[in-house]
């Protein structure tokens, strides 16, 4: 099952963004988003969250229509980190994180849901921050926070926007393993990264996005093949073998 997307397509006002996209995003992979800014990514990312109105074409997450999910139902399939967010009150990190029991709580929460909370919160190594106030968090701290949240939810799917934009390079290392961890635990991951060489280390599948359509690759082209990624990027590149993939360095 995992995610699938047909004859999708998408505008801001009059302005089209996404063109025909089709594909498909295997149950239990982690699968990369790659393309330059301003290429759709971020809004297919939403429409497949559920966040802008799908009215052209079908998105289907883990065999259900997302039209026909409401809010609650949602939450419990998709988990979404946006690519940035900013809180109105002091909350402390665990209750932020709480937070992503929402769709379970019908008036306050269980036990249940704190053991998830805590669960969460120990899993992305933020234990020390759990009495801190969100506002007061660096923007690594925050995005980690936000992770921790999107656990708390138990999804099935997670949809995340640039999800190592903040963090240094331990935290981002420790978050890529989380991801295994997830992937390794049933979870299906999509994730947009601005970095390939990251993409190419960690990822089992990639969408290359170009002017609001997917990069068709024929049967002898490889993601990581350099003239693939210097018309996907439009700036020269090239590539290093790495483990049977390669690493990307400007040309």
């Amino acid at each position: 099952m995992g995610i699938s997307v047909k004859d999708l397509s998408f505008s801001y006002g009059t302005t089209m963004v996404l063109h025909n996209i089709e594909l498909n995003a295997a149950e239990g992979k982690f699968t990369v988003l790659l393309g330059k800014n301003g290429s759709g990514k971020s809004t297919l990312l939403k429409l497949m969250a559920g966040l802008l109105p799908c009215k052209t074409g079908d998105i289907n997450i883990m065999g259900k229509d997302i039209r026909h999910l409401s809010i609650s139902e949602r939450a419990k399939v998709i988990g979404y980190l946006p690519q940035f967010h900013t809180a109105a009150f002091p909350f402390t990190v665990e209750e932020v994180v709480l937070t992503g029991r929402a769709s379970y709580v019908f008036a306050v929460p269980g036990k249940k849901d704190m053991d998830i909370t805590n669960e969460a919160i120990n899993k992305v190594g933020i234990s020390h921050l759990r009495q801190r106030p969100y506002t007061e968090l660096s923007g690594g701290e925050r995005q980690l926070v936000m992770i921790a949240r999107v656990l708390a939810q138990e999804p099935q799917v997670i949809l995340l926007d640039e999800p190592l934009s903040h963090l240094d390079l331990s935290n981002q290392i420790r978050f890529l393993a989380l991801i295994k961890e997830l992937i390794m635990s049933g979870l299906t991951v999509v994730a947009v990264l601005h970095d390939p060489n990251i993409a190419f280390m960690y990822a089992d599948d990639f969408m290359l996005i170009k002017d609001g359509t997917i990069r068709i690759l024929s049967g002898d082209e490889r993601p990581w093949d350099a003239s693939i990624l210097t018309d996907l990027y439009g700036v020269h590149l090239e590539t290093m073998p790495f483990r049977e993939r390669a690493l990307v360095i400007p040309g």
